[in-house]
Formats: C-alpha cells, structure tokens, sequence
C-alpha cells in the first residue's frame, strides 16, 4: 500500500479542500507510490496520436497548475488532464467551496477556476514527463476581463507545444456566464479562431437540453473538433441526496451523476454517428461503471470524485476488473466494446 492509500481515511477528517491540498503535496514529493500492474494488451488504445496503455484518465481539476502530473502518471492511469488553467491568476470563490456529501458518494464544488495563471501551469508542463502518460490541457476564461473569442484560441496555442490534447472548458457551474458559451453561435466563434495540430475536445454541462446537445455536436463536426467530454458537474439535485450539504451552491459530481451522464454520453453516440471521440466522465468508481461508458460509446473515460474518496488503489482495481469484464463478454480488446450497447 502506497503512503497515500493509507493517509485516505486520516484525510477525511480534514476539510475537503485541505485534504485535496495536501494530497497534491505529497504526490509532488512522491509519496504516492507506483502501480506496479502490468498492463494488460485488451486494455490498450490509441487516443491523441498515442497508444495508451488503458483508457482510464484522471479528469481536470485535481491538478489545476499541471504540478504533479508526473507522478499522477505512476499512479497507472492511461492518461491524466491537468488544469482548467486560465490566461491571468485568480482566487476563485471564497472558501468554504468544497463539500464532501459523503452519504452519497458525491462532492459539491464551487471552486470558480483557482488556478495560478497560464505562465505557472507553462512552466510546470514543460517540465512534466509525457513519455509514458499522455496529459491534456484545460484551458477556461477569467471570471472578470474575458473576452472568450480571443482568451480561448490564445490559450490553445499557448499549451500546444506542451500537451497531447487539450479541452475547452465552457461548462464549469462556477464562472458566470460561462455555460452560454455551449450556444451554437458562441461556441462557432471560439472553436474558429482555434489553430493547433493537437486533438482538441470540448468539455460539455450535462444539464443541456437536448436540442443544446444536438447543437454542439453539428458544431463540433463542423469545426472538425476531435470530440467531446461528457461531463462536467450538474446543477441538478436529485431528490435522492441525503447529506446536509447537498443544498450548497455549485457543481455537483460523483454517484449521482453516473446515471445523467451516461444516458447523455449515448445520446452523443447515436447524434454522432461515431464521428467524435467521446471521453465518458462523472461518476465512475467501478469497473462495471467504466464499462459502462464504454458501451455507451466513450473510448475513453475519466475519474475525479472516485478517486478523490478511493485514492490510488482504485487504479488497479478498474483495470483488472476492466480487463476482466472485457474478456467475459467475449471482447478481445478495448475498441470493440466502443458503442456496443449504444
């Protein structure tokens, strides 16, 4: 057992966004150990113009400044997603703005973008190893002083040199206004003054309506985007929440969301006709929870909150029994189980 697998449940006594921190620190000292699995060849794919040893990525928001991606990569994740990052530093919202609704599997969060601006997180990929890991950039806009259009295509080209992919973040809860940027016009105009050779995908709110989802899929193919991330926190609050928390403001993730953005994720699927890579997030902490999304049509999937409960064990736990419900249903290697239930 890695240090940080067993400082799990001393971490839960503190509040969240300590925890988080405190984590983070650690995985830059190394503390977090190495996932010694070897990789299994039914799990390997090929994403970002790279063979992947497996599919399972670790999704933005964990590392916002990308200053510990390599160690995240000796975690066993196929590839890891630093940031959102956006042009100038900021804050974020005042604190407290984490919230571990434990009883329901599920964290609320209105971070708001804190993040130490673009030259920081430059700096920290460049030195961050990509040799065995592939790593994407999540790039967002200010909370004051945007201007989408320009701050969106100028990010791009800035971690270009730096990333194997990068993702448009117009779906974060936190940052006022910025959810209307998934408009068919808005989202026209950002993605066309883009110009990078790397893949680029957009990160979308479940909470769109259907009409919306059909919307940014003919853009994305009409702006030959690679694909799509499904999906960010909700709004919504099932009624199904027992925690004391689960009133707070801000983006919900974790259990409840699996149902949503799956069903979702099978929508993009079918509108899509497998045109766009889809990378399935939100609620995965199983292997038949990941096999699930792939079925759905993601060739890809991400954690956050699952790990944020289970820390680096749950690693390997997925990819052998991943690998192991694969080979049940008779596949013979992770593309085929692409879209299959879809």
């Amino acid at each position: 057992m890695s240090l940080s697998s067993a400082l799990m449940p001393l971490a839960r006594w503190l509040d969240p966004e300590t925890a988080h921190n405190l984590s983070l620190h650690a995985l830059r000292l190394g503390l977090a150990g190495h996932d010694s699995t070897p990789a299994d060849p039914i799990l390997a794919t090929t994403a970002f113009g790279r063979t992947l040893q497996n599919p399972i990525g670790l999704a933005a928001g964990f590392d916002k400044n990308a200053a510990a991606v390599t160690a995240l990569g000796y975690l066993g994740f196929g590839f890891v997603e630093a940031g959102t990052v956006t042009p100038r530093p900021q804050p974020g919202n005042p604190k407290p703005r984490l919230f571990r609704l434990a009883e329901d599997a599920a964290v609320i969060n209105r971070m708001g973008f804190n993040n130490a601006g673009i030259e920081v997180f430059l700096a920290n990929l460049q030195r961050a190893d990509r040799t065995k890991i592939a790593v994407g950039a999540n790039v967002g806009i200010n909370k004051e002083g945007a201007d989408p259009e320009r701050d969106y295509p100028a990010l791009v080209t800035a971690v270009s040199p730096h990333a194997d992919y990068i993702t448009i973040n117009i779906s974060s809860p936190n940052t006022p206004g910025l959810r209307d940027l998934q408009s068919e016009a808005r989202l026209t105009a950002i993605l066309s003054g883009i110009t990078t050779p790397k893949p680029v995908f957009v990160k979308i709110a479940p909470d769109l309506a259907p009409e919306a989802l059909e919307a940014v899929i003919s853009v994305a193919l009409a702006q030959n985007i690679t694909g799509l991330i499904i999906s960010n926190t909700t709004l919504a609050r099932p009624e199904t929440l027992r925690s004391p928390h689960k009133t707070q403001t801000g983006g919900l993730s974790g259990a409840p969301l699996f149902g949503p953005s799956t069903a979702m994720l099978a929508q993009a699927y079918k509108l899509s006709g497998g045109k766009l890579t889809l990378i399935g997030a939100g609620g995965i902490s199983t292997p038949e929870q990941a096999l699930a999304k792939i079925l759905a049509g993601a060739s890809l999937v991400q954690l956050y909150t699952g790990f944020a409960y289970q820390g680096p064990a749950l690693i390997p736990r997925l990819k052998t029994g991943l690998a192991a419900l694969l080979r049940a249903r008779g596949f013979t290697s992770i593309t085929q189980a692409v879209g299959a239930g879809a």
